[in-house]
């Protein structure tokens, strides 16, 4: 019990000592060419889709006579080389009873895979997709372990807008994640499309902040106007945990 004790009150305090801590100043290196070719290499789009196949689609460079006229979707972001992605859930809204495609590149060339649920959260707005297909292309985390400041330069990459996008920048903090911190909200001053939703949100080395969720306008009169646009970062080493498991669930499959 004294040990149990012991061991909780080193935990308070280390999260008691993160909340208080200051956040450094933010790198103001903003993303470059390389980088954009980062965010390029790795696009990918989810399709919810009454059809079987979006074959026809693609080998026809998505010409808008052959698109299938139920779709839904948004964007999503590779996780590792074996075809795990993460895109926002409510991108899923609608996939009951229906098929879900991830258009990923390989090769140079984009193509489609039928894709598993492996996890989804309502609440967080994230989901967890594979396909089995080799994905080279992948994002690697930022640092869980330390702070991302407002104001970090910033791109995203949601299929929408994510090509001719400016770079912008974190409007919220994001502590290190620490033992107990779940998916956190944040915002971003770039503004987002529908097709957005689910794309990755990246720094200016490429490494992956979190994914889009929406945007935010207000509306006065008549005339809206941007505020901000809203992403979620997941607990990393929970959805590291959820890929591991699904991997050893699948492993002779």
């Amino acid at each position: 019990m004294e040990r149990f004790a012991r061991v909780s009150l080193l935990l308070l305090m280390g999260l008691f000592a993160q909340s208080c801590a200051v956040p450094p100043k933010p790198d103001m290196v903003a993303p470059g060419k390389a980088t954009r070719q980062i965010v390029t290499e790795r696009v990918s789009a989810v399709v919810v889709t009454d059809h079987q196949s979006l074959s026809r689609w693609v080998n026809r460079n998505f010409s808008t006579s052959q698109a299938p006229g139920d779709a839904d979707g948004g964007s999503a972001a590779p996780l590792s080389d074996d075809g795990y992605f993460i895109t926002a859930d409510h991108v899923l809204a609608r996939m009951a009873g229906r098929n879900v495609f991830l258009i990923y590149g390989q090769g140079g060339r984009l193509r489609p895979a039928k894709a598993r649920v492996v996890w989804r959260s309502e609440s967080a707005d994230l989901a967890l997709l594979h396909i089995p297909v080799k994905t080279p292309y992948f994002y690697q985390w930022t640092d869980p372990d330390k702070w991302l400041p407002a104001g970090t330069r910033l791109i995203h990459g949601g299929i929408a807008t994510g090509f001719k996008s400016g770079d912008g920048k974190l409007g919220t903090s994001l502590a290190p994640e620490g033992p107990f911190t779940g998916t956190r909200k944040f915002k971003i001053d770039i503004p987002l499309q529908p097709g957005d939703s689910g794309g990755p949100v990246v720094d200016a080395y490429g490494r992956l902040v979190g994914i889009n969720s929406a945007v935010e306008f207000l509306v006065p009169m008549e005339t809206p106007f941007f505020i901000d646009s809203e992403g979620n970062r997941p607990n990393i080493r929970q959805i590291d945990g959820l890929i591991r498991s699904d991997r050893a669930r699948n492993s002779g499959t």
